[in-house]
């Protein structure tokens, strides 16, 4: 049973008392840890050199790259007879980033993320339908013992077949959906090939969403197509998955659960803080951990503290959505551009679907950008489709700074994915 639901109401001098108790007690246990031991003779630094939450800044970064290093247990700060399960990174190529959990990691996992559920309005007696992977992947487990904390039934689909997903959502009464948002879209459009209306011939009315960037244009559209109220997540295998970050019923901002994590926003390129309110890379510390505690780890997720208080009435801090991440920004004829600016203009168009491709070439040493987007509908009007090709060009030109080759593409034209949305092809060959 959830029990913690006054850890969500403290106010900022709690919070931060109880961050700096957890973080100094998870100093002494990274010193457990062969890896941080090291790093912090190196630095020439001790736990007690720790004093205040501003202290902080005086630990190095962890990176991904310190992860891989330390391949499989090197940053473990128990002993591995502690340690009841790993999770691993969905990486394909290279060496994955695994984190370890004792049995009391798992169940303060359950608790936050039960928490996150909790704050939406979920309870005993929901239906919890959960799209995501399992197995190494921490969305499945991870929502899978929330969902239980709460005492909801739970129908641990897991990804794909979108046909025995919507049978489930059918059959079982589901009034709450965990998914992707393309896979999200993905759903819709197959319900209106089956003739399913999801406002009439489904109970769902909550939809969860993350894991992959999105705009705000895109859930507004998911919440049209399905008749449900879409709450923004974020989490991430490192940080135990999801349950880092959740959006409350208001809907501005993602409530980063301060008596786990110490958030930082940081310039990605000079690594100083920014001002509370601009862009910049996040980085967190994990304060209620005990297998593997993380300090300072550089997520590459760019985002920003959104200033002031929510009138939800909670304190602690509000992420605004993913913007991309430091390491997925694309550079052409030397302008930074992220995904998430083409699909929120994309998104404002009632003539589009959700499907898209941004498409980068080089000719002649030339970079060129080709954005392939679907028409939700048919249509044979060629000089209406010609008017909507300029005016999407525009809007993108004004927004990027560039001209992309803009191709409407019938409904249907795109091959539908069950996992993360491939969203960019870079096609450029390196010149030597």
């Amino acid at each position: 049973m959830y029990l913690h639901k006054e850890m969500e109401l403290l106010s900022r001098s709690e919070i931060e008392a109880l961050q700096l108790e957890r973080l100094q007690l998870t100093l002494k246990r990274c010193m457990n840890s062969p890896f941080y031991k090291k790093r912090f003779e190196e630095s020439h630094l001790k736990p007690s050199d720790i004093n205040s939450l501003s202290d902080l800044q005086k630990i190095p970064f962890t990176t991904k790259q310190d992860l891989r290093d330390n391949y499989p247990f090197g940053l473990a700060a128990v002993p591995m007879d502690e340690v009841v399960r790993l999770h691993s990174s969905s990486g394909t190529t290279g060496t994955p980033t695994v984190i370890l959990h004792t049995q009391k990691d798992l169940d303060e996992w359950a608790n936050v993320v039960a928490r996150c559920l909790y704050m939406v309005g979920l309870r005993r007696g929901d239906v919890f339908q959960n799209s995501s992977g399992y197995g190494m992947f921490t969305g499945g487990l991870g929502f899978q013992y929330g969902a239980e904390r709460l005492g909801m039934l739970t129908v641990p689909a897991a990804a794909g077949n979108t046909k025995r997903q919507i049978k489930f959502i059918t059959d079982f009464g589901t009034t709450a959906l965990h998914a992707i948002p393309s896979y999200a879209s993905r759903l819709y459009e197959v319900m209106q090939e089956m003739g399913i209306d999801p406002q009439r011939d489904t109970k769902l009315r909550t939809l969860v969403i993350g894991a992959e960037p999105h705009s705000e244009e895109q859930r507004r559209k998911i919440e049209r197509m399905l008749g449900v109220k879409a709450y923004n997540s974020f989490g991430m295998s490192e940080m135990c998955g999801p349950g880092v970050a959740f959006e409350c019923p208001e809907q501005n901002g993602m409530h980063i659960w301060e008596d786990y994590y110490i958030v930082e926003i940081v310039d990605p390129v000079t690594l100083e803080p920014v001002p509370e309110g601009e862009v910049g890379e996040l980085v967190l510390t994990t304060i209620n951990r005990e297998a593997m505690p993380l300090l300072r780890y550089r997520t590459r997720d760019l985002t920003r503290i959104l200033p002031g208080e929510c009138p939800c009435g909670r304190y602690h801090k509000r992420l605004d959505r993913m913007k991309g991440r430091s390491d997925d920004m694309m550079i052409l004829k030397g302008v930074n551009i992220f995904p998430i600016q083409i699909e929120t203009v994309l998104m404002q168009f009632e003539e589009l679907g959700t499907e898209y491709l941004i498409t980068l070439t080089n000719e002649e040493a030339n970079d060129l950008m080709t954005v392939e987007v679907e028409l939700k509908d048919f249509s044979d009007d060629y000089s209406r489709l010609q008017a909507l090709t300029r005016e999407i060009t525009r809007q993108l030109k004004d927004e990027i700074l560039l001209t992309p080759v803009v191709k409407l593409m019938p409904k249907g034209y795109m091959v539908k994915q069950e996992g993360k949305a491939v969203r960019v092809r870079d096609l450029r060959k390196t010149l030597i």
